[in-house]
């Protein structure tokens, strides 16, 4: 039965990139790691970090180049509730960020909402001061 077992788990497919690391990212800070590492490496994936090292929700990271698809070790802070992914990526219009705001974060005060958008990937209150919408990439507070 371990050679059968072996067999599917060979077949397993990474669905979301972003999705697995963000999960690994929430399951090591309620364990109260100082550390994790995410694998794979993907460019969405730095870009989601750089803002929430920019919001002070984690400390510094690197990105391990191992040949392959990389890897990135974060160091965590204790800040970090939840943070997540929305699928399918949601268009949303400049006017409809409020409302996603309401339903996703516990408050106005604290978390960010990332999107991707034609002038890259930014959290919701940026988007917001250029005037841009675009869709939906996760959360984090």
């Amino acid at each position: 039965s371990s050679s059968l077992s072996l067999l599917f788990a060979s077949r397993m497919v990474k669905i979301s990139v972003v999705a697995d690391n963000l999960k690994t990212m929430t399951n090591a800070e309620k364990r109260g790691r100082r550390q994790v590492m995410l694998r794979p490496s993907s460019k969405v994936m730095v870009k989601f970090l750089q803002q929430m090292m920019k919001h002070g929700y984690i400390g510094e990271f690197e990105i391990i180049d191992d040949h392959r698809a990389g890897k990135i070790v974060v160091d965590l802070n204790g800040r970090i509730n939840k943070c997540g992914v929305i699928s399918p990526r949601y268009d949303v219009q400049v006017g409809d960020i409020e409302q996603w705001v309401v339903n996703l974060l516990p408050s106005r005060q604290f978390g960010k909402i990332i999107l991707t958008t034609s002038m890259g990937i930014m959290d919701h209150d940026e988007a917001r001061r250029r005037g841009t919408g675009g869709k939906i990439i996760g959360f984090f507070y």
